[in-house]
């Protein structure tokens, strides 16, 4: 035990291997530490990197649908929280490195925005969610993509000092993508979920900055056209419902790592890697089929060189148990680099469809069909 006059071997710390140990916590644990001492009461002063999520507010065992009252709730407490942190540090000659902030899309948006535009931050990520996190409506979308282009036109110059910024379920005009992209000059990374521009789409992405974009579950965009991104090095792409190539690249020298997971159906394309990727030479490719069709078509070694020169990493997950493996080999004979195949075989009971819902929604009855 202790005596009385005993300091803790935690506040006899250097000063960068405490903070590191406490930027580790959520920010309501840090805010507690603040009570403990003279030297913890400093913390706000200190932290190099601040995450303000508005889950962190919200009791654990809090799982019933959210009301407005909730977002407005959630909304101004991390509004506070921010307020209460910046405020401790006037004056303080410590930096803050990175300040991440999860919140909901709505009206108290603007008065967040506002007060992180005002503050000196090397790099700022943004989480902006929305009251309705699944099944959301065309009306949801097209309501929820006005009153973010709304928080946006408000706060630009928030926006044009952001590095991440994830977004989900906005439906968005024609033009307001490419204002999103010249405004948000400082953006490495891009998340979209559920995000679009009505049926059949095109989404084009031109940005000196982004360094990793995923976009999943735009089920209504045709195509991405990422016609020059020097700076992209990762690519994510989460469920497409295009008969077409899902995105066409264009200018993408420093690409590195290219991701896609989809739930194949009977209509979809097989894809060819050749074409699809063209002559990016990547290292690192995952591919997740979902327990259902496989969607991409051998090719010979020629064919697939130019694109798989580079190629160290592999990874086939989630390949049915219907399916041989024999196709797999089209991968190796094109990838002489190649020094780690990670497969896995299952059938994930938990995600798929079964019974007459999948001749309902087309689901492909012969997962391997097209690999001869």
């Amino acid at each position: 035990m202790m005596e009385d006059n005993e300091v803790d071997r935690l506040s006899k710390l250097p000063d960068d291997v405490w903070l590191n140990i406490v930027e580790r916590l959520d920010i309501t644990d840090v805010a507690r530490t603040t009570i403990l001492s003279r030297r913890w009461r400093q913390i706000p002063a200190m932290l190099s990197k601040i995450i303000i999520t508005a889950g962190s507010f919200q009791p654990t065992h809090e799982r019933r649908k959210l009301t407005s009252d909730d977002i407005v709730r959630a909304n101004t407490t991390v509004l506070e929280a921010i307020r209460s942190i910046l405020e401790r540090r006037a004056g303080s000659p410590y930096t803050i490195h990175l300040l991440c902030m999860q919140f909901y899309l709505g009206d108290e948006s603007i008065f967040i925005g506002q007060t992180v535009a005002n503050t000196k931050v090397a790099s700022v990520e943004f989480t902006i969610m929305t009251k309705v996190r699944k099944k959301i409506t065309n009306n949801g979308l097209l309501n929820y993509g006005r009153q973010f282009m709304s928080f946006f036109d408000s706060c630009p110059n928030t926006f044009g000092g952001l590095a991440r910024l994830t977004l989900e379920n906005l439906r968005l005009g024609e033009s307001d993508f490419p204002k999103i992209f010249s405004v948000c000059k400082q953006l490495e990374l891009l998340r979209l979920y559920h995000c679009d521009m009505g049926i059949d789409s095109l989404l084009e992405v031109e940005h000196p900055q982004l360094s990793e974009l995923v976009i999943a579950c735009s089920r209504l965009i045709k195509r991405d056209d990422l016609k020059w991104l020097p700076k992209l090095t990762v690519l994510k792409f989460n469920v497409f419902r295009s008969q077409d190539d899902p995105f066409c690249l264009g200018y993408v020298p420093l690409l590195q790592t290219v991701t896609i997971i989809n739930t194949g159906f009977a209509w979809h394309k097989m894809l060819k890697f050749s074409e699809l990727l063209g002559k990016t030479g990547i290292s690192n490719l995952h591919l997740d089929f979902r327990s259902e069709k496989i969607w991409v078509k051998p090719e010979g070694r020629r064919q697939l060189l130019p694109v798989f020169h580079k190629l160290t990493l592999v990874n086939l997950l989630n390949i049915s148990e219907e399916c041989d493996l024999t196709w797999i080999m089209f991968i190796l004979q094109g990838a002489p680099t190649l020094k780690e195949l990670s497969i896995l075989v299952r059938d994930h009971l938990c995600e798929m469809i079964t019974g007459e819902q999948r001749k309902k929604f087309m689901f492909s009855e012969e997962k391997d069909n097209g690999l001869e």
